[in-house]
């Protein structure tokens, strides 16, 4: 995006002003056909070297990494181990609810308060809370944990991608690239490096929690009742569940996982000021809560993204909650889930990556071109294939692709929002998180109550009204960019 000065704005408040640069620091300009020198302010310095941008961008990666190996890990595996009475589903509905109250609230003053570095290590101490309170999964327990989780996710993530996109402004302006190149590189080594945490989450849970006495036994006896036949209150008569032993091993290593990110990131993890909080800090208000409203209220672009960032999480959703279950677990069994999401992880891990690199020279467009019909071929598919053990090939198939499209939809809506929303991060995350987290809470609540083929239609839906809102975004964008260059003419 350019910036002021090079949209046809006068700092002397004259019309008809043509620049030219000169240097860095100064920039000949004509106002009204007479040529005059102006001074322009030099962008401020980073505060630390090009390899310390690096080496923190490599620790707040692998700190996430650890820490949703094992709370990605077993979220995927709530409806599973958690559905007598629907306790698993109602608690990640609350989560999320939970989530939407943080980011209207929290993110703004308690990084203005403890800073990026300091309100990850703190949120990462509720996901902590939550891991250990898995030991007890009654509906009491899960419900207070998933509250206390979901008021430390919004300020988690808000100050990752605040972190992580001044981190690229200003390795940018060591390298004298592009923002939004640079962001987008940072963004996809982020996600690679965190989409693998479900190759190593669930490897853990699908070694700890197999049956060595059944590795021939499936999931439930009538697969043609799988897939889009499942309901809310069917049983899957021939399930063979873990047992407990198994399954406070496995909580056992979440949880250290868990205390680990938080060591990593409290060491090693520099702790930066964002460029536009040194003009002093804020304390927590009323106001501050509207700011993520204010945002939607005056952002053409942002209420054109709502669309695409719900469906990010029902997208999501669906493959941790629906997939997971009324595919996998009906008809493979519940230790195969891990191996089936192992396999949306890896793929989900390296097009992050690769996307991220490639999205600098194609754009953004083609990538959610590709993420839309990738997406929607998979549901029209899964509306129509019967789930059977001896096809066990199509699951991580359909998983692997799933994780093709999700790489694009959480790397390329990140980076977008980092780059249309620069100028003010905090609340553009918040409310990124804020929708993201409706299309979680809107997928869980009806979970309990619609069969598969209907979620199927609801995240079809999304996906078309999601992707038209992002064509309008572009569409925006590219005018108000032509209408930037014809007022400089």
């Amino acid at each position: 995006m350019e910036s002021k000065d090079n949209q046809g704005y006068s700092p002397t408040g004259e019309d008809n002003v043509t620049y030219t640069n000169v240097n860095k620091n100064r920039e000949s300009i004509q106002i009204n056909g007479i040529d005059r020198e102006v001074y322009k302010p030099p962008l401020p310095q980073p505060t630390i070297s090009k390899n310390t941008i690096l080496k923190n961008v490599f620790v707040l990666s692998f700190g996430f990494l650890c820490l949703f190996t094992a709370f990605q890990s077993l979220t995927n595996l709530q409806t599973s181990i958690n559905s007598e009475e629907g306790v698993g589903e109602k608690a990640l509905s609350v989560l999320y609810a939970a989530l939407v109250v943080s980011c209207m609230f929290i993110p703004p003053p308690m990084i203005g308060l403890l800073g990026c570095k300091w309100t990850v290590v703190v949120s990462m101490f509720t996901y902590i809370i939550y891991l250990a309170g898995n030991f007890y999964p009654s509906m009491a327990v899960m419900i207070v944990v998933s509250i206390i989780v979901g008021l430390g996710a919004a300020p988690l993530w808000s100050a990752k991608c605040a972190y992580l996109t001044e981190l690229g402004v200003w390795y940018a302006r060591y390298t004298d690239g592009n923002e939004d190149a640079a962001i987008n590189r940072f963004f996809g080594f982020f996600f690679m490096t965190f989409q693998t945490s479900q190759i190593w989450g669930n490897l853990i849970s699908s070694l700890v929690l197999a049956n060595p006495n059944s590795q021939n036994e499936t999931g439930n006896g009538n697969h043609s009742e799988c897939g889009v036949n499942v309901c809310p209150g069917m049983s899957f008569d021939s399930l063979m569940n873990p047992e407990k032993k198994q399954l406070y091993t496995m909580k056992g290593i979440y949880c250290g996982f868990g205390v680990l990110a938080a060591i990593i990131v409290a060491i090693f993890l520099d702790n930066i000021r964002l460029e536009k909080e040194k003009e002093g800090k804020r304390k927590f208000s009323i106001k501050l809560a509207k700011e993520t409203v204010k945002h939607f209220l005056r952002s053409t672009e942002q209420k054109l993204l709502v669309p695409l960032t719900l469906y990010s999480g029902v997208e999501q959703a669906f493959i941790l909650a629906t997939f997971t279950n009324s595919y996998v677990n009906c008809t493979l069994g519940v230790w195969n889930v891990g191996f089936v999401m192992i396999c949306f992880g890896v793929v989900d891990a390296f097009c992050s990556f690769t996307f991220g690199r490639l999205v600098q020279w194609f754009g953004h467009i083609p990538f959610f071109f590709l993420a839309a019909v990738t997406h929607g071929s998979i549901q029209i598919a899964l509306l129509y294939w019967v789930p059977n053990p001896d096809h066990i090939v199509l699951f991580y198939v359909f998983s692997g692709l799933w994780g093709m499209g999700d790489a694009v939809i959480q790397t390329q809506i990140n980076a977008l929002y980092g780059f249309l929303f620069s100028d003010n991060t905090e609340a553009a995350f918040a409310n990124y998180r804020l929708w993201e987290s409706i299309g979680f809470i809107i997928t869980f609540a009806y979970g309990n109550f619609i069969c598969t083929d209907l979620k199927l239609y609801i995240c079809l839906g999304f996906l078309l009204v999601g992707m038209l809102g992002y064509t309008a975004v572009e569409i925006f964008h590219r005018k108000q960019s032509v209408h930037s260059v014809d007022v400089t003419k």
